[in-house]
């Protein structure tokens, strides 16, 4: 649930909270007492993603206030977020050059 609400989240505040790009939320984990979620961002169509996720992790009291109003009724509480990245895509498409051998 907060991994769909999060994307819709990123969706639609893309041009005002988040500058515009393209990002795809891949994975939310979450601790047993619903306090703590570390949400797993692939971003796209930026050179340097880290200090992107960097000013993410500045804005979530933001995205946590937009997520509480958004499953405050469904949640007893809603969990602090951090963000990090997820580069396995760029992974993924760095191992299947070296496998194509270019």
């Amino acid at each position: 649930m907060l991994q769909k609400e999060l994307s819709n989240i990123f969706l639609f505040h893309r041009h005002t909270v988040f500058g515009g790009v393209f990002n795809t939320i891949t994975a939310v984990r979450i601790s047993p007492d619903l306090s703590i979620a570390k949400v797993y961002v692939s971003v796209m169509d930026v050179e340097d993603k880290q200090a992107y996720i960097d000013e993410l992790n500045q804005h979530t009291k933001r995205v946590r206030k937009l997520l509480s109003d958004v499953v405050g009724k469904s949640m007893r509480r809603t969990p602090s977020l951090s963000f990090f990245l997820d580069d396995s895509l760029d992974y993924a498409e760095k191992i299947d050059k070296l496998l194509k051998g270019e």
